[in-house]
C-alpha cells in the first residue's frame, strides 16, 4: 500500500487485528448464539469511548460521531460462525496459525475477519475523527447465515437517517491484498422452494387404492427443469437446484406426503421473481393434475435480495481506495453465486460490497467458503480497514 498517514496508522493496527481475529476464530459462535462474542465486542467498543445499542437477541449498532457534518453512513460486520468441523490444515496442508476449540463449530465464511477489520476501521476513524463527516452507524448484525438478525437490524436502523451503506465480504477467488470495488450484481438473491404433496397412503402392492404423492413430486421436478430453459429471459442467469426429496420410509408403502423442498439464485430481480412464481405454479398445477393437494413450507419464499452495488457510490469508494492505498491493490473478481443479508441494507441505501481478497497459495489460503479447510491469509486485515475508511472519509 501506499505510505501515508492513514496506511501507516491501519497496519500499526495489524498486532491488535491478529490479536482480535484469532480470539475470535478459537471460539465461533452458531447464529443467534453470538452471547460471548457479544461480550468481547462491546468491551473493545467501550475503550474507545463510543456509544453503542444493544438490540433484541445479539446484534449491536455503534455510533462514531463526526467532528463535520455531512453524510451519515454505515458500516456493517456480520457476527455468527458455521455448524462445520474445522480442518487443522489449510488447502495446501500447512498447520493453520489457529483453529477453533469449539467442536463442530468454526468461522468458515470469514466472519471472525469482518469484525476484526470492523473493530480496526472504527479504532482508526475514532483516531482521525476531526476528518469524520456526520455518524458513522458500525453494525454488527446476528445470525447472517440463518438471517436470524437481520429483520431486527432493519427495524432497529429505522431510528437514524442513513445516506450510504458499505459492507465486506472476504473471497477466497481473490488474491490476498487486492480488495475488488465494483458496480452492479456482486451477491446473488436466493429463492426457498418447500412444497408438500399430499396423496392417500397405502400399500404398494395396490397403487390404485392410494394416491402417492411421490409421482407428482417427481414430475413436478422434471418440469421445473423444463421450464427453466423456456422462461428466463436469455442473457439472465437464475440457477435452480432441488436438493431434498423425502417420501415414505418403506419400500412397500405408499406415502401420504412427500417433500420437495430446493433453492434457486438470481442477479435480477425480476427474473429471480419469475422464477419463484413459475416453480411455484408448476407444483400447483401438477399436484392438481394427479388428484394430490399441495401445501407449501413457511421456508418457501423469495429469501434474500441480490446484493447490487450502487454505481456512483463503487466509483467513489474505488476512486478514493486507489488515491489512499494505491492503484495496485484493486483488484477484479466475478459476481458471486452466494447470498448474503447484505442486499436488505443496500436496498435501503446505496453502497457497495466490497470484496477483500484472502488466496495465498503459498500460504494454503483459498480453501472454498463453508469448507473445513477454509483460512485466510491475515495480512491483508490493514487493506479491508483502509478500504473501509476510504468510503467514510471520501465526499
Amino acid at each position: 500500500m501506499k505510505d501515508n498517514e492513514i496506511t501507516r496508522y491501519a497496519e500499526s493496527l495489524q498486532d491488535y487485528m491478529v490479536e482480535m481475529r484469532r480470539k475470535f476464530h478459537e471460539h465461533p459462535e452458531l447464529s443467534g448464539e453470538e452471547h460471548e462474542t457479544r461480550k468481547i465486542l462491546i468491551e473493545e467498543i467501550e475503550k474507545m469511548g463510543l456509544k453503542y445499542r444493544l438490540l433484541p437477541g445479539t446484534g449491536i449498532i455503534a455510533f462514531i460521531e463526526g467532528a463535520q457534518p455531512g453524510k451519515n453512513k454505515l458500516l456493517r460486520a456480520d457476527i455468527d460462525g458455521l455448524p462445520v468441523q474445522e480442518e487443522e490444515v489449510n488447502l495446501s496442508g500447512h498447520e493453520k496459525v489457529c483453529i477453533s476449540k469449539e467442536p463442530g463449530r468454526c468461522h468458515a465464511c470469514g466472519h471472525d475477519v469482518h469484525m476484526t477489520v470492523q473493530l480496526g476501521t472504527m479504532k482508526l476513524l475514532t483516531h482521525f475523527k476531526d476528518r469524520v463527516k456526520g455518524t458513522v452507524y458500525c453494525c454488527f448484525e446476528e445470525g447472517e447465515e440463518t438471517n436470524c438478525g437481520i429483520a431486527t437490524m432493519m427495524e432497529a436502523l429505522k431510528d437514524y437517517q442513513i445516506d450510504e451503506c458499505y459492507g465486506m465480504h472476504v473471497y477466497n477467488l481473490l488474491e490476498a491484498g487486492k480488495v475488488d470495488i465494483q458496480a452492479g450484481p456482486r451477491m446473488a438473491g436466493m429463492l426457498r422452494f418447500g412444497v408438500k404433496f399430499k396423496g392417500k397412503a397405502g400399500h404398494g402392492s395396490r397403487p390404485d387404492q392410494a394416491l402417492n404423492p411421490i409421482t407428482p413430486a417427481a414430475h413436478a421436478l422434471a418440469m421445473v427443469d423444463s421450464a427453466m430453459v423456456n422462461k428466463i429471459t436469455a442473457g439472465e442467469t437464475v440457477t435452480m437446484g432441488f436438493s431434498k426429496f423425502v417420501g415414505g420410509s418403506q419400500y412397500n408403502v405408499i406415502p401420504e406426503e412427500a417433500v420437495l423442498e430446493g433453492s434457486g439464485r438470481y442477479f435480477n430481480v425480476e427474473e429471480g421473481e419469475k422464477a419463484f412464481k413459475f416453480v411455484t405454479k408448476i407444483m400447483e398445477d401438477t399436484a392438481d393434475s394427479f388428484g394430490c393437494g399441495v401445501e407449501f413450507l413457511d421456508t418457501h419464499k423469495i429469501a434474500l435480495l441480490p446484493v447490487v452495488n450502487d454505481a456512483e457510490v463503487s466509483e467513489r469508494v474505488q476512486k478514493a481506495v486507489a488515491e489512499t492505498c494505491g492503484e495496485d491493490c484493486l483488484g477484479h473478481a466475478e459476481k458471486w453465486f452466494a447470498s448474503e443479508t447484505y442486499g436488505r441494507y443496500i436496498e435501503k441505501h446505496p453502497g457497495v460490497l466490497a470484496f477483500l481478497g484472502i488466496k495465498n497459495d503459498k500460504l494454503g489460503s483459498g480453501a472454498a467458503h463453508h469448507n473445513g479447510k477454509f483460512d485466510v491469509d491475515e495480512s491483508v486485515m490493514p487493506l479491508g480497514v483502509c478500504a473501509a475508511a476510504s468510503f467514510v472519509l471520501s465526499d
